[in-house]
């Protein structure tokens, strides 16, 4: 291909013009060369074979800044703080429970060996003890309790007290080798999108002390537990959900803000094949009240009623109409399955197959329901008025609530 017509009958002109403006050109060239060199004898323009080495010679006396010299990097940011006054906090936990090797009978042999571990938070010290929360899934079937802190140390732990209801518990250790307690924040203030940080032990002590980071998916999640596993709700969690990486071992571990106060103690992930990035943590503002009570009591100290409930929605219709008598348009509450002596139920005069339908002045649906209202909005000592169904007939009674070792 050519940048000319081939029919171009000038062609042959113009080839011959630009022979003359080539050769004009050149012998320019040569006599400039000539002239900078008689002037400029130190160019080099006759010594480029020595390049390298001239190049050599004139940068061997330079330091060499970037090559030999370290760069630092000032990488601190909300995070790196954040993480830096929270993270020493949050400890390993390590559930020892005892094993039998060697079957059952008398040769049989028990040894402890690590059933778990997770995670927990470092938020008191206090007439020689620290006291740390974790989730009670972490020290639930625990002969034996160690932790383990920042730097590696491991100390025995003893357990205060639990609340399966919440997953919660509180175990304490000596206090000597603590250094950091956590601050707590205000899980109430927090916002959609707010970026969080979760600190925990992932997949054991492996990977101990782990940061991930994300935001606040959503507030007040509402999620089912079964906590007898008996394949019924018992309760309803409240939880904030986080897309920050949750993972086994993080149970228990810390969610911070970006002010390095912890907002929410890890306690789940839900783990499906359709989901991913849904990470749950306690709202502190809840765990507070629990946690101040296990200190005290060694439990968390509740309105007791003193009754079996089952939920009349679990119930077969023909046990509903024959055995509660309830009346047809009546298809959701409580019913009395049982009563114990002397409980503040027992007092009011409820019997069994009472069919609880309101406590006050709020429509009662299932057991779930009561038990948040009876939990969440009664103290022991409060009366609460009872509005039932007897033998298909609407009836109310007062009870005056009690603890439940009374």
């Amino acid at each position: 291909m050519g940048y000319y017509d081939d029919h171009d009958e000038n062609r042959n002109k113009r080839k011959k013009g630009h022979a003359s403006y080539f050769l004009t050109g050149l012998g320019g060239a040569i006599v400039g060369a000539l002239l900078i060199l008689l002037v400029f004898p130190g160019s080099g323009l006759l010594n480029s074979g020595n390049n390298e080495t001239s190049t050599q010679k004139s940068t061997s006396n330079q330091p060499l800044k970037q090559s030999q010299q370290s760069l630092a990097v000032d990488v601190t940011s909300a995070v790196t703080d954040a993480v830096d006054k929270a993270s020493d906090a949050v400890v390993g936990i390590t559930n020892i429970q005892e094993t039998n090797f060697w079957g059952q009978g008398s040769n049989a042999e028990d040894s402890s060996a690590e059933a778990g571990t997770g995670s927990g938070v470092v938020y008191k010290k206090a007439d020689g003890k620290a006291y740390i929360v974790t989730n009670n899934h972490v020290i639930e079937g625990a002969n034996e309790l160690e932790v383990t802190l920042s730097d590696g140390t491991k100390l025995p732990a003893k357990l205060q007290g639990s609340d399966p209801w919440t997953d919660l518990a509180v175990i304490v250790v000596n206090s000597d080798k603590i250094k950091t307690i956590a601050e707590f924040g205000k899980s109430a203030k927090l916002k959609p999108g707010e970026p969080v940080i979760a600190i925990g032990n992932p997949l054991g002590l492996q990977f101990s002390g782990s940061i991930t980071q994300g935001i606040i998916s959503g507030l007040e999640r509402t999620i089912e537990v079964d906590i007898n596993e008996d394949g019924q709700v018992d309760w309803n969690a409240e939880v904030i959900q986080t897309d920050a990486a949750i993972n086994p071992g993080n149970s228990g571990g810390a969610l911070v803000n970006m002010s390095g106060q912890v907002i929410g103690i890890n306690s789940m992930k839900i783990a499906e094949n359709a989901v991913e990035g849904i990470g749950l943590s306690i709202p502190i503002d809840s765990v507070i009240p629990i946690i101040n009570d296990i200190e005290e009591f060694g439990e968390v100290k509740r309105a007791f009623l003193g009754v079996n409930l089952a939920s009349v929605e679990e119930i077969s219709k023909y046990h509903q109409q024959n055995t509660l008598k309830l009346p047809k348009k009546v298809t959701a509450g409580v019913a009395i399955t049982g009563v114990q002596s002397n409980s503040p139920a027992s007092k009011a005069g409820l019997k069994e197959f009472d069919v609880i339908v309101g406590m006050d002045n709020e429509e009662i649906h299932d057991v779930v329901e009561l038990r948040k209202y009876l939990y969440n909005d009664k103290k022991i000592g409060d009366k609460v008025k009872i509005i039932y169904y007897r033998d298909g007939k609407k009836e109310s009674t007062e009870v005056t609530l009690s603890n439940s070792e009374i």
